[in-house]
């Protein structure tokens, strides 16, 4: 039987074995996937003796998106552009070929799902790490009027922003540099909601917005999403969607066929809810 994994420290929380169990029940697929804890410091063992026991692919969470970037021998052209990973297929002859299926994932989940256009959107993009990196090529791909990028340490966005330049209108900068500016999506890239903390953001950042999206997913609103809702945001969305949606890409990438997605959207959010069925 073909194992699978998801690595990231931490890791228990996640759903990415729930998703692909319900792909392969779906398509046919007779597979094992699991969730794996890597050390902080042993992402890279823990991938290879993976690789190792006849592992044949694996997907990757906080905090190691750059690690695996660097692991890889093969890139597909958009972890390439990301520098980040968040899928491995380990392929015959030692080859680990690495991308990044956040990205597709995140701009389905909201232009088809959510129904919400990106064209000519003014986008605020929370986070300069390994999850803001895979979305920001895809984001701009569907030409908003400007994408913005805000992060503790300014120095990360602007590096992000030098990368992604020639791909569309792009900014950066700390959180209150965006203080008092109207934007209509503003995404959430961080890993505070992981910690049920929030971004340092400005009062009032959400006047105006229409859409609030946190890439991570709960039971419950996020303190992000907590604050959006409180400050007006039109509509509120947490990453489930964007989950199964980048999953998808990846099972597409180890099977050849891409499942089919809303009814295990809607699988998640009732299992979100309801965690024992």
């Amino acid at each position: 039987m073909d194992t699978y994994a998801v690595v990231g420290n931490p890791v228990a929380h996640s759903k990415s074995p729930f998703i692909h169990a319900r792909f392969a029940q779906q398509t046919g697929r007779i597979m094992h996937y699991t969730a794996l804890l890597a050390p902080l410091d042993r992402f890279e063992q823990t991938a290879l003796d993976f690789r190792k026991t006849g592992g044949k692919g694996m997907n990757i969470t906080v905090p190691f998106k750059f690690e695996a970037f660097a692991l890889a021998n093969q890139l597909t052209d958009r972890a390439s552009a990301a520098r980040a990973v968040n899928t491995f297929w380990f392929e015959e002859k030692g080859k680990i070929l690495g991308d990044n299926t956040d990205g597709v994932g995140l701009v389905r989940d909201i232009e088809v799902n959510l129904n919400f256009p990106l064209a000519g959107k003014h986008i605020l993009l929370m986070g300069a790490g390994g999850a803001a990196s895979g979305v920001i090529l895809p984001l701009l791909q569907q030409q908003p009027g400007l994408l913005a990028i805000a992060n503790r340490t300014p120095d990360k966005a602007a590096s992000l922003q030098r990368q992604f330049a020639s791909h569309g209108n792009i900014t950066s900068g700390y959180y209150h540099d965006f203080a008092g500016q109207n934007f209509d999506l503003i995404i959430n890239a961080t890993s505070a909601s992981l910690h049920n903390e929030l971004p340092p953001i400005p009062a009032d950042l959400f006047h105006g917005t229409s859409l609030a999206y946190d890439m991570l997913y709960s039971s419950r609103l996020t303190p992000f999403l907590e604050l959006a809702k409180m400050q007006g945001a039109g509509y509120l969305a947490d990453g489930a969607g964007m989950l199964v949606e980048q999953a998808a890409e990846s099972f597409l990438l180890w099977h050849g066929i891409r499942p089919e997605t809303q009814t295990v959207i809607r699988q998640l959010k009732d299992n979100l809810r309801h965690p024992t069925s």
